[in-house]
């Protein structure tokens, strides 16, 4: 076929390159001759073809593979004068009838092969069909649907709650469904809109208050929301633009971990819960990501949609990050810094009261976080090992319901292809944001195994202790458990 496109190219170029001649002008005799003589199987046949022409090894392919060419009655091919367009014509045919001739091993073949040739273009005709009426019956051209639904059965015996609240030290069952819809315009863009349901309850998993919070847990009361809109795409070289009336901050910025057990959440943001604290509104945020190195800003008001504060009003829980880093194939290092206003919290935070961790009227934070990693080239005995600091400073009221300053760390260790290829352990130590009006710091301990049971579910048995939980009477310590199944699909 290659050939074929090339030597259909050859008269319009020499058509290029030779003037142009009427029937008058030609000699029909030299033309008659070319288009009658006999072709040639052997390029020593012509007299005038030496081993030192340029053109030498191209014409002895057209000659022995294919035998299409064709000389003078004299012996000569006459490689070096011009050709006329008839004269073209003349080559192009008898070329045509060579490479286009069925030859009787191939006639064999087909025959032999009749029934199976006959399976195959019944098979296509049937995937033309099928193709056809999936075209025609699709949700969308541009639109692909994702899902993800957890399953986590777990508990915190002994969780007791303090201010009067029901003890929540029961063993529960409980659901996580994510359906992302992502729509791409040009192939390079993003519109996501994610359909959110869960039916967790506040303590101990589902609340982001608690220190038991689960990164999948959250409770819609088993209804469908819409749980991110936003719209994604690039811009010049290495930008990459995010905007819309739900996106969450940490999806506009990178988290600097390769601590991914899924679990707490604590462990999820990478120990720095003032920074990474999973601001959810209105926003809009820049990336750029370019020969390693990162950096983004990003701006989230959680309560952008409502028209009393707005987007820009101190009161509506603004949150502004800002980031910069380096990462390889196996490591990075990021800085990250976050200012917030009133109505927005520090994640993860050890206080008591009714804040945990939310500013208040006339309060604003900053935070800062350092975080960096590192990967083996290979799977083995040697895990990879995440670590992280942050620190919150909160300025105004200070009251004994209100955040205060506080700090946090977290050093996370994962082994990959742990038994079998695919699956992987860890554990995680960490001190998460903490009221100065807690006597003692908790301690956040974390174990995982997670089992690729296929390519789309896994399940992730863990266990994990915290010390000194403020949220519960006295101060006190527990152990808990889960197993988390996920589906992909």
């Amino acid at each position: 076929m290659k050939f074929l496109k090339t030597l259909l190219l050859v008269p319009a170029a020499l058509g290029l390159i030779a003037p142009s001649a009427t029937a008058a002008e030609l000699n029909i005799e030299e033309v008659n001759k070319y288009s009658t003589s006999e072709q040639v199987t052997s390029i020593s046949q012509f007299s005038d073809v030496q081993p030192t022409d340029w053109a030498y090894q191209a014409l002895a392919n057209l000659v022995e593979r294919y035998g299409c060419v064709a000389g003078y009655p004299d012996g000569t091919y006459g490689g070096g004068r011009a050709m006329s367009r008839y004269e073209a014509a003349a080559l192009l045919n008898a070329c045509l009838d060579r490479v286009t001739e069925e030859t009787d091993e191939l006639k064999a073949l087909v025959k032999e092969f009749r029934t199976e040739l006959d399976v195959l273009k019944g098979r296509v005709d049937g995937l033309e069909t099928r193709v056809g009426n999936v075209e025609a019956t699709q949700f969308s051209t541009t639109t692909k649907l994702k899902g993800e639904a957890s399953f986590v059965l777990g508990g915190v015996p002994g969780y007791d709650a303090r201010n009067g609240e029901a003890n929540a030290d029961g063993t529960a069952f409980n659901y996580d469904l994510r359906l992302n819809l992502d729509t791409s315009f040009t192939g390079r863009d993003l519109l996501r809109t994610r359909l959110r349901s869960g039916n967790f309850s506040d303590a101990p998993f589902g609340s982001s208050s608690s220190l038991f919070k689960l990164d999948k847990a959250e409770s819609t009361g088993n209804n469908v929301e819409i749980d991110r809109l936003y719209y994604q795409f690039p811009v010049g070289d290495g930008f990459t633009v995010t905007a819309g009336p739900l996106v969450r901050n940490t999806e506009m910025a990178w988290v600097p971990s390769a601590y991914k057990s899924g679990i707490l959440d604590f462990f999820a943001v990478a120990g720095a819960p003032g920074v990474y604290n999973k601001a959810t509104g209105a926003g809009v945020g820049v990336q750029y990501e370019k020969d390693g190195f990162v950096a983004g800003l990003n701006y989230v008001a959680q309560d952008g949609d409502s028209t009393e504060s707005g987007v820009f009003d101190s009161d509506g829980a603004l949150n502004f990050l800002a980031q910069a880093g380096y990462r390889q194939k196996n490591w990075g290092v990021a800085l990250g810094y976050r200012y917030g206003s009133e109505g927005t919290r520090v994640r993860t935070y050890n206080g008591i009261g009714g804040a945990n961790g939310t500013l208040l009227g006339n309060q604003d934070s900053n935070s800062i976080a350092i975080n960096g990693y590192w990967t083996p080239s290979e799977s083995g005995w040697i895990p990879s090992i995440s670590a992280g600091y942050g620190y919150n400073d909160v300025s105004g009221r200070a009251g004994s319901t209100d955040a205060t300053d506080s700090h946090s760390w977290f050093t996370g260790l994962q082994w990959n292809d742990v038994f079998v290829t695919g699956n992987s352990a860890g554990v995680a130590i960490g001190n998460p944001a903490n009221s100065k009006n807690v006597a003692d710091d908790a301690l956040m301990l974390e174990l995982f195994y997670k089992a690729q049971v296929t390519d789309n579910i896994s399940v992730t048995p863990a266990i994990f202790y915290v010390s000194n939980d403020a949220a519960q009477k006295g101060n006190s310590s527990e152990w808990g458990a889960v197993i988390q199944t996920t589906f992909k699909f």
